[in-house]
C-alpha cells in the first residue's frame, strides 16, 4: 500500500480557470489532466476577494474553508455560510456559485469529481482510528489545526497544517495522533446504479 507525502510548501499556485483568485493542485487523475479532462481533482484556493466561482459542468465538488473567517457562497440563489463552526459544503460545478468573504482572505480544501467516473466524500477526523471505505480507491488527510502523525501498515507519517497524505486504497486501520480536526477526503470509482434498482 502506497503513501505518499504532499507538503503544503511545495504546491505551486496557478490561476483560476475563470482568473478570479490562484489555486494549487494536490493532485489529479489523470496526472497532468488540465480543468477540463481531469477525472478527479484536490487543491487548495486562495480567495481574496468576492465574485464568481468557475464552472465545472458535470463535476460535484465540496468546499472546505481551512484559513481565515470564511466565505458565503449563493448558489443558484440560495446563501451558504462556510465558517469555522460549519466549514464545508458540497455542491454542483453545473450550479451559478458567487463567494462573498465574511473578513479577509481565506484559504479552501477543493475536492472535484466528475460525475459517471468518481464520487467522492470528506469527513473531518480526529486522534484515534480511521477506516477507509471499502469501494474507497484513492484517499486523502490534510491536517487543519496542528502537526498530525500518520500511522499506516507500521511506517509513520508526519505532517504540517494543510500537508496532504495520499494513500492508496486500504482496508488496514489507520492510527492518528494529532492535535485539533484533520479531513479525510475519500475517492471511489462512480457505479451509477443500474436502472430499475
Amino acid at each position: 500500500m502506497k503513501a505518499t507525502v504532499i507538503r503544503n510548501e511545495d504546491l505551486v499556485r496557478v490561476p483560476w480557470k475563470n482568473g478570479g483568485g490562484t489555486t494549487a493542485e494536490v493532485a489529479a487523475f489523470p496526472e497532468g489532466s488540465g480543468f477540463d479532462t481531469f477525472g478527479w481533482r484536490v487543491s487548495m484556493a486562495d480567495v481574496a476577494s468576492d465574485g464568481p466561482f468557475s464552472a465545472f459542468p458535470e463535476v460535484d465538488r465540496t468546499l472546505i474553508v481551512v484559513e481565515g473567517d470564511g466565505i458565503e457562497l449563493d448558489v443558484e440563489g440560495v446563501a451558504f455560510r462556510l465558517d469555522r463552526t460549519s466549514p464545508k459544503l458540497s455542491f454542483s460545478g453545473d450550479e451559478i456559485t458567487t463567494g462573498r468573504l465574511l473578513s479577509g482572505p481565506i484559504r479552501d480544501l477543493n475536492v472535484m469529481t466528475r460525475r459517471g467516473q468518481f464520487r467522492h466524500r470528506t469527513r473531518f477526523v480526529e486522534s484515534g482510528v480511521a477506516l477507509l471505505a471499502e469501494e474507497t480507491g484513492i484517499a486523502f488527510l490534510v491536517p487543519l489545526d496542528g502537526p498530525f502523525d500518520v500511522m499506516v501498515a507500521s511506517t509513520i507519517h508526519s505532517l504540517q497544517v494543510l500537508d496532504a497524505l495520499m494513500l492508496e486504497a486500504t482496508q488496514d486501520l489507520i492510527l492518528l495522533s494529532g492535535t485539533g480536526r484533520a479531513i479525510l477526503v475519500e475517492i471511489a470509482p462512480d457505479q451509477p446504479e443500474r436502472a430499475g434498482s
